[in-house]
């Protein structure tokens, strides 16, 4: 065996394994498994996270520890070497099985030949014959029917639903562009998450995961114009917004939008949604002093709701002071003395006396959290489901051929389809019913 012959017979027997129908499933049911795993466990969580939920005494299952989770993986199904392998491999599968199937299959639909032999319409699951009958008004009905002829004088071949054995090819290539997507955008992609105040620029930094061929946009930012909520008569949250600004390398703004929840900003396939929000800072003047600003932290509630507080020194020595808690960017703190006794409530744009000072709201400073996602992938999937669609409804599509051939007087007519048997039956039953109604009158005339 030539080096040649070896390499072409183990090509083919790769094609053979790759394209069987059984590993194609296999494959599938492994991916679909994994994924599963990679919905229930959660993603992308710290250390700490997975040492508290799955502990190595009991371990869940019985197996299932924080130490098996993470050396195979499952803390970040999506990304792992194991997990794309099984991507390309189900690829390749389809690849194969779309060569060594579905492509002679069209192949062999579109090669024809005229039938010669009234034999030949034996084989055939429907086959009649019209005595007297005309070829070229068979080849006239099935025109009419939606049908592609060709016929000589005394042969004929139709067809029609061609589409049909596309539309299998067109399912693989749209699972093909799907895999690659997910490929891609495992690779490439990344996801961020920035808390960022009113009035602020940021470049983006925070990742929570990103492929290992990702790259983080250097040359532009974004600056939050402007943050604020909405609140319904309430007091409840009735919607946040952010007016953004995208900046290029110069700070020239390239491309602003307020977005909210549902409504991103996109720029340069990076996309930016309103996701949480916090209050930063807090902004007051102490007499007649400059306007002052100091942070606010958010505090531990142990559930109970949301609320942020900061100290406010009183004395230069800073012997002596306030604490401020606010729970919304309504505009209203609560006062708190040294030893925790609540004083009073302030509104924004108001002044209070504590301490033998004058204490004047400014402004609660609020941030917006910002949830930031690249896939590169995405375009891929769009493209793959809208092939998928197409491809399935091709896949519905009966692909009919009909033979026809006159010897002595006598028409035969024959014919098959892939699918939808009835209906063909019905429809040849009826061009031969009318065929037969045409030539009754001549018969009886001879």
């Amino acid at each position: 065996m030539t080096p040649a012959s070896f390499l072409q017979y183990w090509w083919r027997r790769s094609l053979s394994l790759l394209g069987d129908l059984r590993l194609a499933i296999l494959l599938l049911l492994i991916i679909a498994l994994a994924s599963i795993a990679g919905t229930v466990i959660e993603q992308g969580q710290p250390l700490s996270f997975y040492q508290t939920n799955y502990p190595e005494n009991p371990a869940l299952f019985g197996f299932l520890s924080w130490r098996v989770l993470l050396a195979i993986g499952l803390d970040h199904v999506y990304r792992t070497g194991w997990y794309l392998t099984l991507l390309v491999l189900f690829g390749a599968s389809l690849v194969a099985c779309t060569v060594t199937r579905q492509v002679p299959a069209l192949k062999s639909a579109q090669r024809w030949q005229y039938y010669c032999e009234p034999r030949q319409f034996g084989k055939l699951a429907l086959s009649t014959t019209v005595p007297h009958g005309s070829l070229r008004t068979l080849a006239a009905a099935l025109s009419q029917n939606g049908y592609r002829v060709w016929y000589t004088d005394n042969q004929l071949y139709a067809r029609k639903g061609i589409a049909g054995r596309i539309g299998p090819i067109v399912v693989h290539a749209s699972m093909i562009l799907i895999l690659l997507g997910g490929i891609l955008g495992s690779l490439t992609g990344f996801m961020a998450q920035e808390l960022v105040p009113s009035g602020s620029t940021f470049h983006i930094q925070h990742l929570i995961q990103a492929g290992p061929l990702a790259h983080l946009p250097e040359h532009w930012s974004v600056k939050v114009n402007r943050f604020w909520i909405d609140y319904t008569p309430a007091g409840d949250i009735d919607q946040f917004y952010s007016d953004l600004s995208v900046l290029d390398a110069t700070g020239t703004e390239v491309k602003r939008g307020t977005i909210h929840v549902n409504q991103p900003l996109k720029y340069a396939g990076v996309t930016l949604y309103q996701a949480d929000w916090s209050i930063a800072a807090v902004r007051f003047r102490l007499n007649q002093s400059p306007v002052l600003q100091l942070p606010m932290a958010q505090l531990n509630t142990e559930g109970k709701g949301r609320l942020w507080g900061t100290w406010i020194p009183t004395k230069p020595d800073l012997s002596a002071g306030i604490s401020l808690i606010a729970r919304d960017l309504q505009g209203t703190v609560l006062i708190y003395g040294a030893d925790g006794e609540f004083l009073t409530s302030l509104r924004q744009g108001m002044s209070t006396q504590i301490n033998n000072v004058t204490l004047t709201l400014t402004e609660l400073v609020g941030s917006t959290g910002l949830q930031i996602k690249s896939d590169p992938g995405i375009p891929l999937f769009y493209a793959g489901f809208a092939f998928l669609m197409a491809g399935v409804i091709m896949s519905y599509v009966s692909h009919s051929q009909v033979w026809g051939l006159v010897t002595e007087e006598t028409l035969y007519v024959g014919g098959r389809t892939n699918r939808a048997q009835l209906a063909f039956e019905q429809e040849l039953v009826a061009i031969a019913a009318a065929l037969q109604a045409q030539t009754a009158p001549q018969t009886a005339e001879r």
